[in-house]
């Protein structure tokens, strides 16, 4: 089925905020937006074959796996009957997964597919295989915008790290960056390094705080159950309040999510407490050979008292031991957030790498399908704006009060 042919989104130059080393409008103009390109010989997917807990089995031999591509994740925050399962083979080996979320605009044939964190392509003890990456998204834009005439949108665990290989293959399968120069930022803690190393590469300050947290008696309490994150949501919350920011998330989403999750799956949670009352806490999630840092919270009353620093060091030992080999701090934002953002980068230390995501790419199977979506974005735009009013005006109401 012919199409019109496409181009960046507004005819912006892609790229830009890296170099203009990508080559989109180019190589998507060359293809016909609907056309199904055939994969390499030997490849086949599979759509929906599996269930929730064959889905988790096979999540597992993957060192890219993680949290936003359980079938729990999907579940809690889109809804079992907005996903989809897709499976790449290649010669009938797994090769490559991706769950996708598919959110349909009322009213209209239209839609998006959104993977978010993959599609997951680098098995466990392989060598790292672009090629795979490369059949994978073909797969997906086959199934979701050729077949089925949906937007699709990755957002890949990949990271712009001065190596054009993927923003090339991206570009030749048909997708375009989203935005100009709006890219996530985050730092990685490389684990292969020997505690005395990673401890070395602290600081001065975060060290500091870790010595005045291990001598303060501080109890530490592991565990996966859901009556730990029931504990850390009452300092969370109260920390939501005092810094009075907006959730990036909400967090008993997470709490359904992680009755959900099969064991090898799970979060994990652990506490602060000092004089039996929790202080602290922190939530992590460890698939694959990387961990990822979910939420943080400190006590009001337990400010002084250092805890975040002995559980994320705790964590991290906990971490070596269970072979990850990078720890990601997942978000910062210095201009923004400049307190989390020295936090984090005063942990990881010497042992750190600061990158940008790559990104988010968009597919379109038209130039209705773009503009519905462009239409759904701005809609959810506004209503984030609405929802911030009430916490903008509380926190200029704080601060009016402390000027006076």
């Amino acid at each position: 089925m012919q199409g019109s042919q496409s181009a960046c989104p507004d005819n912006r130059p892609a790229g830009k905020a890296f170099g203009g080393i990508f080559p989109v409008k180019e190589a998507i103009e060359s293809m016909s937006m609907r056309e199904i390109q055939k994969l390499a010989p030997g490849y086949t997917v599979e759509i929906d074959a599996v269930d929730e807990r064959l889905w988790g089995e096979l999540l597992l031999q993957f060192d890219d796996a993680n949290i936003y591509q359980t079938w729990p994740y999907g579940e809690v925050t889109r809804g079992r009957h907005g996903l989809c399962h897709v499976i790449l083979k290649h010669n009938g080996s797994l090769a490559a997964l991706a769950q996708v979320k598919i959110v349909k605009v009322p009213l209209l044939r239209a839609g998006i597919a959104y993977v978010l964190w993959g599609p997951i392509w680098r098995r466990v003890s392989a060598p790292e295989n672009p090629d795979l990456f490369r059949q994978a998204i073909r797969a997906l834009r086959n199934e979701f915008v050729c077949r089925r005439g949906l937007a699709l949108r990755l957002f890949p665990v990949l990271f712009a790290d001065g190596s054009s290989a993927f923003q090339t293959v991206l570009a030749e399968e048909g997708f375009a960056p989203v935005g100009e120069a709006i890219h996530k930022r985050t730092i990685l803690m490389d684990l292969t390094q020997s505690l005395e190393s990673l401890r070395d590469g602290m600081r001065p300050h975060w060290k500091r705080y870790l010595k005045v947290a291990e001598k303060n008696g501080l109890e530490i309490i592991e565990g996966s159950g859901t009556e730990l994150i029931e504990s850390f949501i009452s300092i969370y919350k109260e920390m939501v309040s005092r810094k009075n920011f907006a959730e990036p998330n909400d967090i008993r989403d997470f709490l359904r999510i992680q009755a959900q999750l099969p064991e090898a799956l799970k979060m994990k949670i652990l506490l602060c407490k000092s004089g039996g009352e929790v202080c602290a806490g922190l939530i992590c999630s460890a698939i694959g050979n990387s961990a990822v840092y979910l939420f943080g919270a400190t006590s009001n009353a337990g400010l002084e008292k250092r805890g975040s620093y002995l559980l994320h060091w705790n964590l991290i030992k906990k971490l070596k031991q269970e072979n990850c080999t990078v720890y990601n701090l997942n978000g910062i934002n210095p201009v923004t957030n400049p307190g989390t953002y020295k936090f984090k980068s005063d942990l990881a230390g010497s042992n750190s790498k600061d990158l940008f995501y790559l990104g988010r790419f968009d597919s379109h199977a038209g130039a209705f399908s773009h503009f519905a979506v462009a239409c759904g974005e701005r809609l959810r735009a506004l209503y984030r704006s609405l929802r911030e009013l009430p916490r903008a005006a509380r926190a200029a109401k704080l601060q009016s009060h402390a000027g006076s």
